[in-house]
């Protein structure tokens, strides 16, 4: 398939008028869209006037807004203008963009900061139209109505995650490029199922034999359905709602541009991905030069991870826990030490920051000769030592799976946060043997400290590949930021109370 530029632009010219929306995808989407306005209008409502309620009574014998204005303004009039005008701000500021509804962490950033400018230009308009607004109205107010918005938004998320795992909506994507970048994306896809792309076929370079031509990706196969050359018409073959455009040798900026604007007619979204992985958004910078498009990467982020700042924030968490958590420690301790005979405690010696060892401190879970069998036991499972772990593993106790199950074992390890030797969050910490095996990619785990939670405690626990949990442990390395910090810690409060993946 060859692309004719001039003719594109004769079609686009001449082409009646279209009907929205025009895929499932944009079906789908205004549907989410329209519930989500209809939602956040009725929290903003309920919020305003929780706040006039709260600071004014229930007697509807509010006073009038103390102003200069030629009119008496009560404040019932005040809770109409401002519950419009946030609802309005919401919609100005793309909190209900196809781009960031449904997944991520952008949909909530933008729900906040929208409400923060609408609460910020509001004292400005007072200031100056020397308009006294009650403090504690709107100090009641802004954080009401943000906190609800948040958990109306995190449950609208859960109803489509439910109507996901039904098979609705979801986008469906096909990918094109070479066959090594499209088993890259196609694997990156199905590791964030939350975002609901499910990717229907591949397009990649026509070497003459494409017929039953599968891509595999963790055990499922993925038909290659046409060459690059050809997407326009894999699309209106297999119903694609986007296009995912990876590394390739075949398209250039003409053949991008003819692709973006059939694809546009179709109704089909276009997504073009530099091949970067596991680097965060934090990290990239836009910016057009010479009428291109280029990303900035900034250093990874080791020297951050290393900083004074995130270590006093280890020490202040892991205190105010351990004072939180004292009396579930006692009931485990004595759990552990009245059905099997041992210590309470076991110490391994596990090796930190720059190969530094250190005795990690959990509650005992196996049986006190564990240590004997390791060997034997990977020998006959044919484990891998680099991150050796059996699922119903003879040497647990009885109560070492409860307390594994809940990953309670792990909480005397804020004593070695205590220590200075590990943090709340990072890589996971790692024994000798598995350190040997180490190449030079996989030793900048150990620029930082071990973590008692992490990447890999949110994202599949003892399921995870050897493979998985690496690229988790270095991602985070390279990426670490403080806000990256807290959301780790809140997921791993969702993760191990559901106690799935941990053994």
């Amino acid at each position: 398939m060859s692309y004719n530029i001039s003719a594109g632009r004769a079609v686009r010219a001449n082409r009646p008028p279209r009907p929205e929306p025009r895929s499932d995808r944009e079906r789908w989407q205004a549907d989410y869209a329209r519930r989500l306005f209809i939602s956040d209008l009725c929290v903003v409502v309920l919020c305003v006037g929780f706040g006039q309620w709260v600071r004014f009574g229930g007697s509807g014998a509010e006073p009038p807004l103390a102003s200069q204005l030629p009119l008496e303004v009560r404040y019932t009039m005040v809770s109409i203008v401002l519950a419009v005008a946030w609802s309005a701000t919401l919609a100005l500021s793309g909190t209900r963009s196809p781009r960031v509804i449904g997944s991520g962490t952008e949909e909530y950033r933008r729900v906040v900061a929208a409400s923060l400018k609408l609460f910020g230009g509001i004292a400005i308009v007072s200031l100056l139209l020397r308009v006294d607004i009650a403090r504690g109205y709107l100090a009641i107010a802004l954080p009401v109505g943000m906190l609800g918005l948040m958990v109306e938004r995190r449950l609208w998320r859960r109803w489509v995650a439910v109507r996901r795992a039904r098979g609705a909506y979801r986008t469906a994507v096909l990918v094109v490029g070479s066959p090594e970048a499209a088993r890259a994306m196609v694997a990156a896809f199905s590791r964030d199922r939350d975002s609901g792309y499910q990717v229907i076929g591949v397009c990649t370079r026509d070497d003459g034999v494409l017929v039953d031509r599968v891509v595999e990706v963790g055990g499922r196969e993925i038909p290659v359905v046409a060459g690059d050359h050809d997407v326009i018409d894999a699309v209106r073959r297999t119903g694609a709602d986007t296009v995912a455009v990876t590394a390739t040798d075949n398209l250039g900026p003409a053949d991008f541009r003819r692709m973006a604007w059939e694809l546009d007619e179709l109704g089909a979204e276009l997504i073009v991905t530099p091949g970067l992985v596991d680097i965060a958004g934090t990290r990239l910078t836009h910016r057009v030069l010479a009428d291109m498009p280029m990303l900035h990467v900034e250093k990874p982020q080791y020297d951050r991870a290393k900083s004074i700042r995130k270590g006093v924030f280890d020490f202040c968490f892991a205190l105010a826990a351990l004072f939180a958590i004292a009396p579930a420690l006692c009931l485990i301790a004595l759990a552990v030490k009245v059905t099997s005979r041992g210590p309470v405690f076991y110490l391994s010696e596990r090796i930190g920051r720059d190969g530094r060892p250190f005795r990690m401190i959990k509650f005992r879970s196996m049986y006190a000769d564990a240590e004997a069998h390791i060997s034997a036991l990977i020998e006959s499972n044919g484990g891998n030592p680099l991150f050796f772990k059996v699922r119903d593993d003879p040497r647990i106790t009885s109560v070492g799976k409860v307390i594994r199950k809940y990953s309670l074992d792990e909480l005397p390890q804020f004593l070695n946060v205590l220590r200075g030797e590990m943090s709340i969050v990072g890589p996971r910490p790692q024994v000798q043997r598995e350190v040997d095996s180490y190449d030079g990619v996989m030793r900048r785990r150990l620029l930082v400290k071990p973590g008692v939670t992490g990447l890999w405690q949110v994202s599949g626990r003892s399921d995870l590949t050897p493979e998985d949990a690496m690229r988790l442990d270095l991602s985070y390395v390279e990426n670490w930021s403080m806000v990256l910090d807290l959301l780790l810690i809140a997921k791993t409060i969702g993760a191990v109370t559901k106690g799935e993946g941990a053994y």
